[in-house]
Order: C-alpha cells, then sequence, then structure tokens
C-alpha cells in the first residue's frame, strides 16, 4: 500500500475546503431583493432590472474584447452576450442585480477561420463563463 506524502494531503486538504466553503448556503435572489426592497423602500421593475443589467453586459463584453485583442493570432474582434434572467445565484453578476446567466456568446475576430483560434477563444469563453461550447459562436471578421 503507497503511503501520501505531505503535498499530496495537503491537496486533499484544501480540495476539501474548497468543497466546504462551495457548500455554505447563501441567500436566494429573492431574498437579497426583499432585504434591499426594505432598505431602500424600493423594488426592482422590468425596466429597472434591464437598466441595472445592461451597463454589467457591456462592461463584461469590453473586457472580454480587451483580453482576446492580448491573445496572438485573434486580431480585431467584437464581442456580443446574450442574457437570461434566472434563479439561479450563483451566475448573479453582482448582488445588487437579479441574477442573470449568459445563454450565448458570439465572437467576430479577424482569425476566425483558424481553427486552433477559434478552438482558443471557446476555451477561454467556457472557462470565464461556464458556457457549453455549442452556445459560443465564433465568426471570422470581413
Amino acid at each position: 500500500m503507497k503511503t501520501w506524502d505531505k503535498q499530496q494531503w495537503l491537496v486533499l486538504l484544501l480540495l476539501g475546503l474548497l468543497l466546504l466553503v462551495m457548500a455554505i448556503p447563501t441567500k436566494t435572489v429573492k431574498e437579497q431583493a426583499s432585504s434591499k426592497s426594505v432598505e431602500n423602500k424600493d423594488t426592482y421593475t422590468a425596466s429597472g432590472t434591464a437598466s441595472q443589467v445592461m451597463p454589467e453586459k457591456a462592461a463584461l463584453e469590453q473586457q472580454l474584447e480587451g483580453l482576446l485583442l492580448q491573445v496572438e493570432g485573434i486580431g480585431e474582434v467584437r464581442v456580443m452576450l446574450m442574457l437570461k434572467e434566472s434563479s439561479d445565484n450563483i451566475t448573479s453578476f453582482s448582488t445588487q442585480s437579479p441574477a442573470v446567466s449568459i445563454q450565448g456568446v458570439l465572437i467576430v475576430a479577424q482569425g476566425g477561420d483558424d481553427p486552433v483560434v477559434v478552438r482558443n477563444i471557446q476555451e477561454a469563453v467556457v472557462a470565464l463563463f461556464q458556457v457549453e461550447a455549442h452556445k459560443i459562436k465564433v465568426m471570422k471578421m470581413k
């Protein structure tokens, strides 16, 4: 039987702590909204929800464009995120807005005709936004 060294025990301990932190319950979106409503005497409306999410959406798109511009082979790039309201608190952009999840991503890039570049872009978006690869479309910019 093989004995574990200190490094393997440390990794196991850190993984256990990570699982413990992930299991800690958090407030639901409705509880957060109701507590903010009580504090601020304000409730979310359909237009209020959109006005709060749009600046964050634009900021995420700009950040992703900025990151992709730094990657070799991609060239000029434009990004569009499609959002969908969700009851999942984990996908919320911030605690001040209702939960929003990314439904799809469209990226137009100069290097969009290179399969390696397309795969790298898809892997980056999957890692950043936890979006399935089939919901990410990378196209060649003209």
